[in-house]
């Protein structure tokens, strides 16, 4: 029944919104599992889709609603069992499936966006001031124009320096998984952009933000990094895509999730995704799908 819920609940509030919200079309392209993570800024409704897992090659869609802002990202790493209950090693939210309002814990690549209303456009960015640990892109389609996509598409990990890397496992078989900012390693307020380095004339680039501002030029490197990290579109929808070059050694031990969830998130994953296809084709048999499940099945 969680499936059919789940199901239900994203295709009816897709069919309802989508003709005047813009959706998001989460896609892992990584050669391992991912568990993306939503988290709706102050005074925006939560998504439908908090939190789940998205098997390597699979695609979701996530409608929103107009003026909706708020955070994606993906974490890795994950072992939950049948409640929802476990943790991850990158970008885990309070140790639960669903993240439910939480963040997430810093390294993390970030998707940041608010949407506009009516007319206005909206505002996103790609963010590593929290630290990095996927690649990604998120490529707007837009309503009227050409639209920027940005994002960081290197894979960081590769280069860290040795004073901010997070080494997957014991001992360090599983290499190096994510990156930390320079703020969470050392906690100075030089780094942070805090104290009295709280404005941009004196929180200036660092060392450290200048190896991931390479590496991403069109990604937040620090606070203020405004100027080449900001963009502005008018969407119907974003494309988030995490490992867009698909180039990412597998980490093994890691990366994995347990069967139990296997089993219990994939049926999850191809149903949701089924049904963002026929939402695009065929709108109209989607809606006489939910009526027909609505009056017979819904409990």
């Amino acid at each position: 029944m969680a499936s059919l819920s789940l199901l239900l609940s994203l295709t009816i509030v897709s069919f309802f919104t989508n003709s005047f919200a813009c959706t998001f079309l989460i896609t892992n392209n990584c050669p391992f599992t991912i568990w993306p993570g939503t988290l709706s800024g102050s005074g925006t409704p939560p998504l439908p889709a908090t939190g789940f897992q998205l098997d390597s090659g699979q695609t979701i869609m996530v409608p929103s609603t107009p003026g909706w802002s708020g955070r994606i990202w993906a974490r890795t790493g994950c072992t939950f069992d049948v409640t929802g209950v476990g943790m991850c090693q990158t970008g885990d939210c309070g140790g639960k499936l669903e993240c439910n309002g939480i963040g997430a814990t810093p390294p993390a690549s970030l998707f940041e966006i608010t949407l506009g209303t009516g007319d206005q456009k909206d505002f996103y960015d790609v963010s590593i001031v929290d630290g990095y640990n996927l690649p990604l892109v998120a490529a707007p389609r837009g309503v009227r124009g050409a639209c920027n996509a940005t994002g960081c598409i290197e894979d960081i990990n590769m280069g860290c320096p040795r004073e901010l890397q997070v080494i997957g496992n014991e001992g360090g078989e599983g290499g190096v998984v994510a990156c930390k900012s320079a703020c969470e390693a050392f906690g100075l307020d030089q780094y942070c952009c805090s104290g009295e380095f709280a404005n941009p004339t004196t929180c200036r680039p660092s060392f450290y933000s200048g190896i991931f501002k390479r590496a991403c030029p069109r990604a937040y490197s620090y606070a203020f990094d405004d100027g080449t990290s900001t963009f502005t579109c008018k969407a119907s929808q974003y494309n988030i895509i995490f490992c867009p070059n698909s180039g990412m050694r597998r980490i093994d031990g890691g990366l994995q999730s347990t069967i139990v969830e296997e089993r219990r998130t994939s049926k999850i994953n191809d149903a949701v995704a089924s049904s963002s296809t026929m939402l695009t084709s065929f709108p109209i048999l989607i809606l006489i799908i939910v009526v027909f499940f609505t009056l017979y099945y819904w409990p």
